[in-house]
């Protein structure tokens, strides 16, 4: 399909602002509906871009504009359909913008909605598909037809490749994400676990093809025959095909919950939001609605969440049998997830964890977990425990990534992992005074003595004989110690301050 084809297709009503015959007849690939400023991420090659423009204002119009229409050029898109409603009009700025990056330009009135755009487009696609010479596939004609109709018709993933590969005596074949959850197998596939589908993937044997769809490294789908031969290479490109527009399709119909759970997410991380509209958000999520719930946070090695730690955050939930959850992203830009739970479920991420990491080995992900909230005001204060575990989990764990949970915080050691790098740091240099300043090997000397007298619950021979040296000169240093810190090790809790204050460095 053209771009000049959607001018034709009756009903729509599109107007033609801006493009010459040459713009006009670009092949579309796909579309992608967006109001973000930069769309960059989520625009493929060729694909027609339908945006609202909710994100044009007249302040600061011309740099906005420019911001958007560089990055549908950088990608790639065919074409932009602007939608009217939003401004009455598309802004003239927007159309001078189209003319110098070269993208074609239609108008959308606001009695067509972008649904019937997006349908118009795919149900073209099959048609084309189904008119090509037959040698052109190896999907029979009528079974690329009934592909098209059931990927329109909402089928389930099992149905639609089942029947993609009847032609071919319904060889085992799967469709698995980056971390083994199988998102649909043929009857003659046996349960493949998810560790077991991971090495698979990653194997030698069989036939795996990526399934061309807008994801990150932690929740990509796979078209995986594990017999090769069992279909023609060239038929299964074609269900991969197949398989992305499902996928299309399914993420479409996802985005009503996704924007559920991101306003769920931001009351939450507010604090200040009242019962009834945690309530209501609750309600929006529909099973949701009833507790108790945990809160998960999510993070990569950098200081802030990258755009796949949500897509993570997702994708190890989901792996959960029967979880019910809503996820989205803080001010802080912070994954953060809402899940119901029973009262004594530790929601256990241990497996998707070290799944997920190793979809990207050298950037390791970090998860806290929330003790139970019984009731919608307490998601801010589970909140905030979450994000004490994540600082544990960074802590305990810095170059692998692992899940902490709030419940598992039963050491003093694990409680002051949670504590701030930067405060760890102030607190350990007042309470340990200038034995925390001065790199002399006295001083070394000193910290050490501390810590093995400390660990030898302050006995002076034991600490003498770990150290090999004699009583007194134990007793001399521990004299030291505490002339320089102000401290009597004596009193309990000036051995607790010390001891905190080794733990901390």
């Amino acid at each position: 399909m053209r771009v000049g084809d959607l001018l034709q297709i009756e009903g729509l009503d599109l107007t033609h602002l801006w493009g010459g015959e040459n713009l006009l007849g670009r092949t579309i690939s796909g579309v992608t509906a967006t109001d973000l400023e930069d769309p960059a991420r989520y625009v493929q090659p060729g694909e027609i871009v339908l945006s609202g423009l909710v994100w044009w204002n007249e302040a600061d119009g011309p740099a906005r504009t420019e911001r958007f229409l560089s990055a549908l050029a950088q990608v790639g898109a065919t074409a932009l359909l602007a939608g009217e409603e939003t401004h009455s009009s598309v802004p003239v700025g927007i159309v001078d913008a189209c003319r110098a990056h070269g993208i074609a330009l239609l108008a959308v009135p606001a009695h067509t909605s972008f649904r019937a755009i997006t349908e118009a487009v795919y149900r073209r696609q099959w048609g084309d598909l189904s008119r090509r010479p037959a040698d052109h596939f190896a999907l029979p004609e009528n079974i690329r037809s009934d592909l098209g109709r059931l990927v329109h018709q909402d089928t389930d993933a099992d149905t639609l490749l089942s029947r993609a590969l009847a032609p071919f005596g319904a060889p085992p074949c799967y469709v698995l994400t980056s971390t083994g959850r199988t998102i649909s197998r043929t009857a003659s596939a046996p349960p493949l676990p998810a560790v077991r589908a991971v090495e698979s993937l990653r194997g030698l044997t069989g036939e795996t093809l990526r399934v061309q769809a807008e994801s990150t490294p932690y929740d990509a789908w796979y078209l995986h025959a594990p017999q090769a031969g069992g279909a023609p290479p060239r038929a299964l490109h074609e269900i991969a095909e197949v398989i992305g527009q499902y996928r299309h399709h399914h993420d479409r119909k996802h985005a009503a919950r996704r924007r559920a759970g991101q306003e769920l997410i931001a009351l939450v991380a507010l604090g200040d939001a009242g019962a009834g509209a945690l309530a209501d958000a609750l309600a929006s999520c529909g099973p949701l609605a009833e507790g108790p719930w945990r809160v998960v946070v999510t993070t990569t090695g950098g200081r802030h969440a990258d755009s796949g730690a949500t897509e993570a955050l997702h994708e190890a939930l989901e792996h959960l049998p029967a979880t019910v959850f809503a996820a989205g992203t803080t001010m802080d830009a912070e994954a953060v997830a809402v899940v119901r739970v029973r009262s004594e479920d530790t929601l256990r991420l241990d497996e998707p964890w070290s799944l997920l990491n190793g979809c990207r080995p050298r950037t390791p992900l970090y998860a806290g977990v929330s003790g139970p909230a019984a009731e919608p005001t307490g998601l801010h204060a589970a909140l905030t425990q979450a994000r004490y575990a994540l600082a544990a989990a960074r802590h305990g764990s810095p170059t692998t990534g692992q899940v902490t949970l709030i419940d598992e915080l039963a050491s003093l050691e694990s409680l002051l992992a949670g504590i701030p790098a930067d405060v760890r740091s102030a607190f350990s240099g007042t309470a340990l005074g200038p034995l925390a300043r001065s790199e002399t090997a006295s001083h070394r000397t000193l910290l050490r003595t501390l810590e093995v007298f400390l660990a030898h619950n302050c006995s002076w021979a034991r600490t003498a004989q770990a150290l090999h040296v004699h009583i007194n000169t134990v007793h001399y240093r521990i004299e030291r110690v505490q002339a320089l810190t102000g401290r009597d090790l004596s009193r309990l809790d000036h051995k607790l301050d010390l001891h905190a204050a080794l733990l901390c460095r």
